[in-house]
Parts: structure tokens; C-alpha cells; sequence
């Protein structure tokens, strides 16, 4: 049996957000794109999920900022048409299908919700460079509340989320009568750097 087609939500994506330390004045960052690095996981499920693989999908950010105060916040955004599936133990055949599917209306939709984003709306301090920062994600047209684990370690601000994919109009793939699907929680990571 050929490894299933399973996509990602991305970010899903994505979905995500972190924070500074609060500081007494504002001052915004800019998110060093090339240095920072978004990344979702896709889990299976099923009966027959040992012939299907879990997936692991990039989603480069296009942009971000944070805004370092006594009330910091945080923005970025993913363009959904640059997600990419990393699987390498895929044959490059079916790592482009699962890309097919993944782009496709059966999940992302890229072509027609072109844009992933995150806007926070609260950060809480969770001890010495530790926060959960709430805010707002918006995947595949819609939008949906999440929080997001963040630590700083060494200037990078590391990180994870999980969303459920029905939370953003996203039904989750199955196949073979459902013996082989995809979970509905995905997992997004980060590791940002802010530009000095």
C-alpha cells in the first residue's frame, strides 16, 4: 500500500504568537524572516495509520513585528502559498501529492485564502522569560482564538501551539472509508529571532 496523500493545515499554522519581556517604554521589532523558522505537524490516525506517515510542513513567515512595552503584543503573517511538506521519507511523487492536497480545496484553499495571520490580544508571564500569549488566528478565511507557549532561550523565542483544524472550516482528510486519516489537532512550532 502506496503512503497516503495526508495534509496539513498549516498554521495553521500557524498559528502562533510570543512576546518579550515587558519593558517600560514601547518599541516595536521587526521578526528577522530568514532567521526564524514556523514549522506544523500533522499527525495520523486510524486503524491503518501504519502505512500512512505523519507530516511535517514549513511555513516561512513574510512577515512580523513585535511591540516590546508593559503591554507587548505580537503580528506575523505566512503567505499560505509557500507552505512546503518536508516529509523525506517520502518519494518526491508523493510528498507533491500530499503538497497537492494540502493547497487544494479539500484544506489550505491557498489559492483563494492566500494569507495566514496572528494578532495577539493578551500575554500572560508564566516566570522568568516564560509567557502564554492569546490572540487571534486566521486560516482558511476564518478565525479562531489560540494560545501559544513561549520561552526565551539565548535571543530566540521558542515555542508551540496546538489548533484543530475544525476550528478554521478545515474537515480533516480520510481515506479508505476512515481506516487512515489525519488527526484533527495539528501542532505548530516556532523559533524566532527579532532583527537587532
Amino acid at each position: 500500500m502506496r503512503p497516503t496523500r495526508l495534509p496539513p493545515v498549516g498554521l495553521m499554522l500557524l498559528l502562533c504568537g510570543w512576546t518579550c519581556p515587558a519593558v517600560a517604554w514601547a518599541q516595536s521589532r521587526t521578526m528577522d524572516t530568514g532567521h526564524s523558522t514556523l514549522k506544523v505537524r500533522v499527525f495520523k490516525s486510524g486503524m491503518f495509520s501504519v502505512f500512512a506517515h505523519d507530516h511535517e510542513i514549513e511555513a516561512p513567515i513574510t512577515q512580523g513585528s513585535v511591540i516590546l512595552s508593559t503591554k507587548p503584543s505580537v503580528q506575523l503573517r505566512v503567505d499560505a502559498r509557500k507552505l512546503r511538506v518536508l516529509d523525506s521519507k517520502l518519494s518526491p511523487k508523493n510528498r507533491a501529492d500530499v503538497q497537492k492536497t494540502m493547497e487544494g480545496p479539500q484544506v489550505l484553499d491557498s489559492n483563494r485564502f492566500t494569507e495566514i495571520s496572528f494578532h495577539s490580544t493578551a500575554v500572560e508571564s508564566k516566570g522568568k522569560e516564560h509567557w502564554t500569549v492569546h490572540g487571534n488566528l486566521t486560516l482558511h478565511g476564518e478565525s479562531s482564538a489560540v494560545a501559544v507557549n513561549v520561552d526565551l532561550r539565548n535571543g530566540h523565542y521558542l515555542g508551540s501551539a496546538r489548533v484543530k483544524q475544525r476550528a478554521f472550516g478545515i474537515t480533516p482528510v480520510s481515506i479508505a472509508g476512515g481506516t487512515v486519516k489525519v488527526k484533527d489537532e495539528v501542532e505548530v512550532e516556532f523559533d524566532i529571532v527579532l532583527v537587532p
